[in-house]
């Protein structure tokens, strides 16, 4: 499989600071009686590959159940991988046991989905944003943890006079500032970023989202910001990474992926953007998936989209479908300008 070079940003250049080859991450399917003897496994995570740059937004997006939060936890060893390659800043994190990673914790961090869930309700605001400080010994005493925290706090926006408050006493957008203040506690190189706007409200998802961005230009961050909405991607993202049952299928810079989608798939998902103006949203051509997410536990052969393609149903021969039920086609540039696991790609405008 060719590594993702293509479409590296201005502010990317240079050696990646994370780099990812052919993660998997396979659960057990156990069954017969008593011995519960493994007879399949489900396919999560099936040989992603990814770079992500210093100073850059990677954006990772597909559909529920693709497996884009089991890429992130294991990326960060918080669900061992069964296969694959993490290098961090030359250090190889996959294999790593719980004491050789924890100083490596330092500078990746996440942030989670659910603010609701993530924060410990039973203790306040500052004992959640000091714990990472206390595990890693990195306050000098109590006047400087104290300091510390009201530091991060203040720097997500939020009154570090209410640190003696609990996370019931915060709205979502409020507790999701904490959870990225406990992140940021360590003074982290890289965040992942589960979903982190997907549990609040629209009217609050903006003022998180600048948040991040301004933390990033500040601090000097890289992101992985996974995510399902599209707009949200766009808006954050210097490259943007597509995912298909377990799989990366196209990977582009933010503009070029919009402008000029190659995969069916990422076609696909574009085109079920509506469109401000009403003109251009009656002409346009909407593109339907058809048919089920396949089974992670036993996804098709070849091409794993070509059960649900466009192209594969109406606009191939039959010598074309069958290199695509035979032959799983690797992510590279295809002639495109940008990487693409489709034998077919072409690019189409459908916004």
């Amino acid at each position: 499989m060719s590594a993702p070079t293509a479409d590296r940003t201005p502010t990317a250049g240079g050696e990646p600071i994370l780099s990812v080859r052919g993660l998997k991450k396979h659960f057990p399917i156990k069954g017969g009686g008593l011995l519960k003897r493994t007879v399949g496994a489900v396919r999560a995570v099936d040989g992603v590959d990814l770079d992500l740059y210093p100073g850059e937004v990677l954006g990772l997006v597909g559909e529920s159940g693709c497996g884009k939060s089991t890429t992130g936890r294991a990326i960060l060893n918080l669900q061992p991988a069964t296969e694959g390659s993490v290098v961090f800043r030359g250090q190889e994190l996959v294999g790593l046991d719980r004491r050789r990673m924890r100083p490596l914790r330092r500078d990746v961090q996440i942030v989670f989905q659910d603010p609701y869930a993530s924060l410990n309700p039973r203790l306040p605001v500052f004992d959640i944003v000091a714990e990472p400080l206390v595990v890693h010994g990195l306050a000098s005493g109590q006047d400087d943890l104290r300091r510390r925290v009201r530091e991060l706090v203040q720097l997500v926006g939020l009154n570090p006079e209410h640190t003696n408050r609990y996370p019931a006493d915060f709205s979502g957008g409020q507790r999701q500032r904490i959870g990225i203040a406990r992140a940021l506690a360590l003074e982290p190189k890289v965040l992942v970023l589960d979903e982190p706007v997907s549990a609040l409200d629209v009217s609050i998802q903006a003022g998180v989202i600048n948040l991040l961005e301004d933390l990033k230009d500040r601090l000097g961050l890289s992101y992985l910001f996974i995510a399902h909405d599209l707009s949200v991607v766009r808006h954050i993202s210097d490259r943007i990474a597509v995912m298909y049952l377990g799989r990366i299928i196209e990977v582009a810079g933010r503009d070029e992926l919009f402008d000029r989608p190659a995969h069916p798939y990422t076609q696909a998902l574009l085109s079920a953007i509506p469109l401000p103006d009403p003109r251009r949203e009656r002409a346009r051509r909407r593109i339907i998936i058809s048919g089920d997410v396949p089974s992670p536990a036993n996804p098709p052969s070849g091409c794993h989209f070509r059960t649900r393609c466009q192209k594969f149903a109406g606009e191939l021969s039959d010598t074309e479908r069958q290199r695509c039920i035979d032959v799983e086609p690797a992510l590279e540039d295809r002639g495109v300008g940008h990487l693409n696991a489709c034998h077919y790609a072409e690019p189409t405008r459908v916004l």
